[in-house]
C-alpha cells in the first residue's frame, strides 16, 4: 500500500503575503511614482516660467532685447511641458482610476500646469512690449514697474512653494496679497495716465508701460488661481468666488 501523500507539503504557508495585497501595494507604488514624475514636470515648468518672467522684466529695465528674444523662444518649451503634463495626467487617470483625494491631486496638478503656461504667456507679452520700447529712448518711468513686478513674482514664487509643499496656510494668504498687488497696479496706472497727459510726445511708450503693468497684475491672478487649486486639492474646500475657507485647525473635508 503506497504511503499517504504529505498534505503539509502542498498546504499554503499562512505566513506568506497575500497575492492580492502584494498587487495592491504594487499598484499604489506605481501610482505614487507616476504622480511624483508629474509633479517633477510641474516643478521644471515652474522654474522655466519664473525665469522667463524675470528675463522679460530685466529685458525692459536693462534694455536688453536679447533677453526679450530668449523669453519668446523659451515659450515653446513651456508649451511642450504643458502638453506633457496633460498627457501624463490623463494616462494616470486611465491607468489607475484614482478617486477622491488622489483624483483631485492629479486633476489640480494639471490645472497648475495650465496656470503656469498662462504666466509664461504674460512673460512673452511683456517681452514683446519691452523689445519695442527698447527701440526708443529710455523713459525714467519704466523703473516704476519694479515694485509691481516684485509683488507679482513673489506671489508666483510662493504659490509654487505652496504647491510643492502642499502648504494650505501659504495658499490661503495669497488672496490678501493679491489685494496689495491690485492697489499697486491701480495707483501706477493712474500715475502713468497723468504723466502721459503731460508728455504727449511719449504717449506710446506710456501705453506700453501700462500694458506691462497689467500683464504683471495678471501674473498675480494666476498665482491666486494656483493657490485656490492647492486648497481644493488638499482639503476639498472650493474657495473660489468667496467660497467657504477651511479652518487650519480643523480636519480637511475629504470627499
Amino acid at each position: 500500500m503506497p504511503p499517504a501523500p504529505d498534505i503539509s507539503a502542498t498546504a499554503p504557508d499562512p505566513s506568506a503575503p497575500d497575492p492580492a495585497t502584494l498587487m495592491s501595494h504594487h499598484i499604489l507604488h506605481a501610482f505614487e511614482v507616476a504622480l511624483n514624475k508629474l509633479r517633477q514636470d510641474i516643478v521644471a515648468m515652474a522654474s522655466l516660467t519664473q525665469e522667463s518672467l524675470s528675463n522679460a522684466v530685466r529685458g525692459l529695465l536693462e534694455r536688453d532685447s536679447d533677453l526679450c528674444n530668449k523669453v519668446i523662444a523659451d515659450d515653446d518649451l513651456v508649451d511642450r511641458l504643458e502638453i506633457q503634463v496633460d498627457r501624463d495626467s490623463l494616462d494616470i487617470i486611465m491607468k489607475f482610476s484614482p478617486v477622491a483625494t488622489d483624483l483631485r491631486r492629479v486633476l489640480w496638478t494639471m490645472k497648475v500646469g495650465q496656470q503656469l503656461e498662462r504666466v509664461a504667456d504674460e512673460a512673452v507679452n511683456i517681452a514683446r512690449r519691452a523689445r519695442a520700447m527698447n527701440q526708443h529712448p529710455a523713459l525714467p518711468e519704466t523703473a516704476f514697474i519694479q515694485p509691481v513686478h516684485e509683488l507679482a513674482s513673489g506671489m508666483l514664487r510662493d504659490a509654487i512653494h505652496a504647491f510643492i509643499n502642499a502648504d494650505i496656510k501659504m495658499a490661503l494668504a495669497m488672496e490678501q496679497r493679491d489685494e496689495a498687488l491690485d492697489n499697486a497696479h491701480a495707483q501706477l496706472i493712474q500715475g502713468l495716465i497723468k504723466r502721459s497727459g503731460e508728455d504727449a510726445d511719449h504717449i506710446g511708450e506710456y501705453v506700453d508701460i501700462m500694458f506691462i503693468v497689467r500683464f504683471l497684475e495678471r501674473v498675480g491672478d494666476h498665482a491666486v488661481n494656483i493657490a485656490e487649486d492647492i486648497v481644493y486639492s488638499e482639503s476639498a474646500y472650493d474657495i473660489r468666488h468667496g467660497g467657504e475657507r477651511p479652518r487650519l485647525e480643523a480636519p480637511a473635508r475629504f470627499s
